[in-house]
């Protein structure tokens, strides 16, 4: 079964993978980086057929260069700068920083080696593939694009009787079912329903004219774990200094938790909190996360309400809703939605993911409010970095 292209635009990505890369363009230029795939769901098995699949797909994705009216697009957004546009007017994946393999009992092995100015734009876009690779091949797809058509009615019904009145961004690229459906999922959120304020997906934010919604994710704060000269403790507190200077803060919502939100809130000081429009959750107990947010605001002098919490953690309509109701008096609140809106079907959407493990050759690592997120392929440094986090909060919390 030879599928047509699924990633035909380099703008296919998530917003944040430019904002990321733009810092490291600018700053870091001298790290490589290490990503590994994982499924986590226990059942799912990819085939040889799969994997044939997914190996022409991104042969054809590294045949893809930046058009020019998608970089006139992206020298729009006023955040990016002119330097970085030209960058990527020369920039393409290239084939070799991809391995791919099969193990005996179907569990799908990619890898991604290479600078990690590059290296880490193949997230998205590998992710698409395997996706829609494996739901056209092990699925009938018309059954699946039938239950999605049927979910997102009832889903634009319930918006329109007023059932649900937050506001949010589609986040679903990376676990869509598809290019087409996440096309057409959007067109219609976009017509039908004004509480959907925008998209994190590049190509359809510029082909809807809605806004592009992203600020980074926890590889760039990870990727400080690499760096010599920091201490592992204080790897949020460089990469959101890092992240103002060069944004001056005009992207300004951050993600909390990637060595743990206690962490964060020790390098979230009074200028920070200033500097910031607002925080990010995507792990953990959200009513518990967002107390501990608005009760950090309060302790600054600030006004939770002039403050943006964005919830972002698997999250469906009727979720949102209550977290909407529950915080709305005391803060602004929107949220990302992401795999509810881009692969809601009869079948279980997959959890997968690739995540950042090596920089410069050194283990790096996610912690997360949920351990069950963690993720590291080096145990003793996983220990370490624990016990480096736990160590700085102790001692901090007591002064």
């Amino acid at each position: 079964m030879k599928l047509e292209p699924i990633v035909v635009s380099l703008l296919d990505t998530d917003l944040y993978k430019f904002n990321m890369d733009q810092v490291i363009f600018h700053r870091h230029t001298d790290l490589c980086g290490e990503y590994y795939f994982k499924c986590r769901n226990r059942d799912v098995r990819f085939t040889a057929e799969m994997l044939e699949e997914i190996n022409a797909q991104i042969d054809h994705l590294c045949t893809l260069t930046f058009r020019d009216e998608e970089l006139a697009y992206l020298r729009s957004i006023r955040f990016i700068k002119p330097d970085y546009v030209e960058f990527l007017r020369l920039w393409r994946p290239i084939r070799s920083y991809v391995e791919t393999g099969l193990s005996e009992d179907g569990e799908l092995m990619i890898a991604v080696k290479g600078p990690l100015f590059s290296a880490m734009q193949f997230e998205i876009y590998l992710l698409e593939i395997v996706n829609e690779v494996y739901f056209r091949m092990k699925y009938d797809y018309d059954m699946l694009l039938r239950s999605a058509r049927e979910r997102l009615e009832q889903k634009i019904a319930d918006f329109r009787s007023g059932r649900y009145t937050f506001r949010f961004a589609e986040f679903g690229c990376r676990r869509r079912l598809s290019r087409a459906w996440e096309d057409e999922m959007i067109g219609r959120l976009k017509a039908e329903v004004p509480n959907c304020v925008g998209t994190s997906n590049v190509y359809f934010a510029m082909k809807y004219d809605m806004t592009p919604i992203g600020t980074y994710a926890h590889e760039f704060v990870q990727m400080y774990q690499g760096i010599d000269s920091i201490p592992l403790a204080y790897t949020n507190h460089y990469a959101m200094k890092d992240w103002y200077a060069e944004y001056d803060g005009d992207n300004g919502t951050a993600l909390t938790d990637t060595v743990t939100t206690d962490l964060f809130l020790l390098d979230f000081n009074r200028s920070m909190v200033n500097n910031y429009t607002g925080v990010r959750h995507d792990s953990g107990d959200p009513y518990a996360w967002g107390e501990k947010i608005i009760a950090h605001y309060r302790k600054y002098g600030v006004d939770p309400r002039t403050k943006l919490l964005l919830f972002s953690d698997s999250l469906d309509f009727d979720r949102a809703q209550q977290l909407y109701d529950y915080f709305k008096d005391r803060t602004k609140v929107s949220f990302g939605i992401g795999t509810f809106c881009s692969n809601d079907t009869c079948e279980k959407a997959l959890n997968i993911v690739i995540k950042l493990q090596y920089v410069n050759g050194r283990p790096v690592a996610k912690l997360s409010d949920d351990t069950g997120k963690a993720m590291c392929r080096d145990e003793e440094y996983l220990t370490y970095l624990k016990q480096a986090v736990a160590f700085r909060i102790q001692r901090e919390s007591r002064k």
